[in-house]
């Protein structure tokens, strides 16, 4: 039902646009100037704010390129980008994620990037960041914005404990994180509480801390599916929190991020692993007196690694103005701006100038741990896997739901995702 409805709503919008003359992939008007398009997904008033500025100033220092704002969403953007591809209605400048941009890329709706963006632009964001939005041999997206997952915990807890408290340079590994969650449990208190709602990610992302892949490419460009105990770390160490030690509560299991906010404030639990964007609903909902602070996530062979699927810009194919439209996005993506964008978002910027901003190294509110870790995140590790999202809802959500909550073990997890994985990626590989 919900998919209907977000199609539905998707060519609403589309209609929409069309009916008040925005379509047309901004052409220019009978001034002579041109007119560009620009989506964006922001959403948290500070971040609309930030967004609707920065085109103003353009429009402002850019008179014959005149920038529209448009406002799109998260819950519904997939589907109403293809709606709007397929009805040739797309925006000139489009703001999604990485991990949306696979279908459309390959589906050849976005511009190939490489020949348009600016030496400044390319240069100054990692090769690890530009990984997230290359498929094939073409770059279909400027990553700017990321987050880690960390650990959001309360203070009080943590001191009363006597824990050892992890740093960017001294994290917890994982066999001492199962400890210390076992210390900080006690009667009316979990240790940690895991919100997975949508259990995969997670996963996968935090699994590149203990060197896990799962998906191998091979010589042939063919990805299957390999669980070895590098992998295993992750899902084992959440399983035993939760039904071995009994530190972690299983009533959050089938929570999201923000659902276990209040058992936070409350005492419920002493740590909760959030996106580093959640901060700003701990400042705005925590209640008086609260004490926080921000973790890195444990670390494992592969050091402090996570997987990250940064949002994106990118252009449309059928954009008349593509040059126009990538001087624009080098134009919201100079440093300073970056900065305001992270800030507005509370993420952090993929650009290395705009990493190094003071303002992005305070201890307050966590800013100092986020940015310490932002030179750990790579490319998810599903970002390219064609088939991926059916591997996902048909196989590896279902499986893993049932093994943190204890009805199947290690070996019934690893034979579904692998054996019934591999059998969903074959079809989108022959």
């Amino acid at each position: 039902m919900r998919a209907v409805m977000r199609t539905a709503a998707a060519a609403a919008t589309a209609l929409a646009l069309l009916l008040t003359g925005c379509g047309g992939g901004g052409d220019g008007r009978p001034d002579g100037r041109i007119r560009i398009r620009f989506q964006s997904l922001a959403w948290q008033k500070e971040s609309v704010d930030v967004n609707k500025r920065l085109v103003k100033e353009w429009n402002a220092s850019h008179p014959d390129v005149e920038v529209e704002y448009v406002q799109g969403s998260w819950d519904s953007v997939h589907d109403q980008l293809l709606t709007s591809f397929e009805g040739g209605e797309a925006p000139d400048v489009i703001h999604d994620a990485s991990d949306d941009l696979a279908d459309f890329a390959y589906g050849g709706y976005l511009a190939d990037l490489r020949t348009l963006l600016p030496d400044r632009l390319t240069g100054d964001i990692p090769a690890r960041s530009w990984q997230t939005a290359t498929f094939g041999d073409g770059v279909y997206g400027v990553p700017f914005l990321q987050e880690p997952r960390v650990l959001i915990a309360n203070t009080k807890i943590l001191e009363e404990s006597g824990v050892r408290v992890p740093t960017p340079e001294k994290p917890w590994s994982w066999p001492e994180f199962r400890q210390v969650t076992k210390k900080l449990t006690r009667k009316g208190r979990y240790g940690i509480a895991w919100p997975l709602k949508e259990p995969v990610s997670v996963t996968l992302n935090l699994g590149l801390s203990a060197g896990g892949r799962l998906f191998h490419r091979g010589a042939d460009g063919k990805v299957t599916v390999g669980m070895d105990e590098s992998d295993q770390v992750v899902p084992r160490t959440i399983h035993d929190q939760v039904d071995t030690d009994h530190s972690a509560a299983r009533t959050a299991l089938g929570m999201g991020g923000g659902d276990t906010l209040p058992g936070l404030f409350g005492g419920k639990y002493a740590m909760v692993p959030l996106g580093f964007s959640y901060r700003q609903q701990v400042v705005e909902q925590a209640p008086k007196g609260f004490e926080w602070t921000v973790l890195p996530a444990p670390a494992g062979s592969g050091g402090l690694a996570q997987g990250v699927s940064p949002q994106t810009l990118s252009v449309a194919e059928d954009s008349p103005h593509k040059k126009e439209a990538v001087e624009f996005i080098d134009f919201l993506l100079r440093p300073a701006n970056m900065v305001r964008l992270a800030k507005g978002d509370w993420m952090l910027p993929t650009g290395t100038a705009a990493l190094a901003d003071p303002s992005l190294h305070t201890a307050d509110r966590g800013w100092a741990t986020g940015a310490a870790l932002a030179t750990a995140l790579r490319s998810a590790p599903a970002q390219s896997v064609r088939g991926y999202p059916e591997w996902k809802d048909k196989v590896a959500t279902p499986a893993l739901q049932e093994y943190y909550s204890g009805a199947i073990g290690t070996g019934e997890l690893r034979r579904r995702l692998v054996e019934d994985g591999n059998r969903v990626l074959a079809r989108y590989q022959r």
